[in-house]
């Protein structure tokens, strides 16, 4: 589900209660002016707004006002401000003492300046990547609410001091669809970087995570790739370019690394170790099995990696003789994954020698009571295990199929390679 922009929230989408309101941009806020009383009072410029992460919005609890030059900084509680006018905020003075006390981070606190403004959110419409240019607050009641962020570039026109002119329409994305990223299982920080929810990240296609992640540099990065499971991390992470590759992979803990890793083939771990430093291959390597290793090493010391080498044993063979209808509940009940099915392949009763293919698409629209044999397409392009990488990659370019068998010298059935694994590991070695 995408982030959609909107217009300003209408009364009925807003807290109950709040009863009459104006909404306000944080860009016309920040450096205004603040007076404790009256307006000859100034006591400073508002530097930053604080708010309180609360549900549906966050909520404002008060001032921060900075004033360099070694000064402590002050922070004015939300309950002491008594009206905001376009030419100042005022504040009711402090109870004791000249100055307000100096601000102390909390946790669940934010600043919009600090942590929001120019922070990247993820457009799931457009597979890009936009910045927060201003946030859209709304008052009621002696409350303050954080309602939108607006990517517009009439959020940049505003902090400039030209709110007057307006280039184009304002971008608003709702709170409700823009969260910060909980940050707590993968950096120590109280920066908050912004991002669609983690329900959302899950359903956007890997290329565009991966695009989101190039742009993002140290702790927003891996904030936002520590949200991903395992699966999606994985498939993530094959799509990023290799210099991102290497930011993430040199971030990463053992057990995490570990669970990723899980979910890759042979062929796509060559291919991710190949762009790597050779300590985090030799770290890496260590979180695999010995055999696993062992092949990783083969294709990696040889210049060019074999079919024997980077093929896959998983796949589904079956006799000729075989019915449609048990072979379709059989697929069903196996819990293989899809990529593991997109063919059937036929070998004769020695249950090795190949001698045919189905297509998963014609086998589930072909009679119950069909044979196999009747269906399957004879004879099957396939390659040989000491065929080479690029020799691969032509057969996929030729013919477009999703998977190619490996055989020996007398057609019988090795394993499979396929087309994702090989075209992107070509791609990877031409960069």
């Amino acid at each position: 589900m995408a982030a959609p922009t909107v217009q300003p929230p209408r009364v009925p989408d807003l807290p109950p209660g709040l009863g009459s309101f104006r909404f306000l941009n944080f860009s016309k806020l920040l450096r205004r002016p603040v007076c404790a009383g009256k307006i000859k009072d100034r006591i400073g410029k508002l530097s930053d707004l604080v708010f309180a992460l609360r549900e549906p919005y966050p909520e404002a609890v008060g001032l921060y006002m900075e004033f360099g030059w070694g000064k402590p900084t002050q922070f004015i509680p939300w309950d002491r401000v008594v009206k905001i006018e376009d030419d100042a905020v005022f504040v009711r003075p402090p109870d004791s003492g000249a100055v307000y006390p100096p601000f102390v981070d909390q946790p669940g606190w934010m600043l919009v300046d600090a942590h929001l403004m120019g922070r990247t959110v993820l457009d799931t419409d457009g597979r890009r990547t936009e910045v927060v240019n201003d946030v859209h607050l709304l008052e009621a009641k002696g409350r303050l609410l954080l309602v939108h962020v607006d990517t517009s570039i009439n959020g940049i026109l505003r902090r400039w001091g030209l709110g007057g002119l307006k280039w184009v329409k304002d971008e608003f994305i709702s709170w409700k669809y823009v969260q910060p990223l909980s940050v707590e299982d993968a950096v120590a920080t109280d920066k908050v970087s912004l991002s669609v929810t983690r329900k959302q990240m899950l359903e956007l296609p890997s290329e565009d995570l991966a695009d989101a992640l190039e742009e993002l540099q140290g702790e927003e990065q891996q904030a936002l790739f520590s949200a991903l499971d395992s699966e999606k991390a994985a498939e993530t992470l094959l799509e990023a370019e290799p210099r991102a590759q290497r930011q993430l992979i040199a971030d990463l803990r053992k057990e995490r690394a570990r669970m990723i890793l899980s979910e890759m083939s042979i062929p796509q771990l060559a291919n991710l170790f190949s762009v790597l430093p050779h300590d985090d291959v030799t770290e890496l390597m260590e979180l695999l099995s010995p055999e696993d290793a062992a092949k990783i090493r083969a294709i990696l010391s040889e210049r060019e990696a074999t079919a024997g080498a980077l093929m896959s044993s998983e796949f589904v063979a079956v006799p000729p003789d075989m019915k449609v209808g048990p072979l379709v509940e059989q697929i069903r009940r196996s819990g293989r994954e899809p990529d593991t099915i997109s063919y059937v392949y036929v070998v004769n009763r020695d249950g090795r020698t190949l001698v045919g293919i189905v297509d998963l698409r014609e086998l589930v629209l072909a009679s119950d009571d069909a044979l196999v044999s009747e269906i399957m397409t004879s004879p099957v392009v396939s390659a040989e295990e000491g065929d080479l990488q690029d020799d691969l990659a032509e057969l996929f370019a030729k013919y477009h199929y999703r998977m190619i068998p490996i055989v020996d010298a007398q057609d019988r059935m090795l394993g499979v390679i396929r087309y994702n694994e090989i075209m992107a590991g070509t791609t990877t070695r031409k960069e």
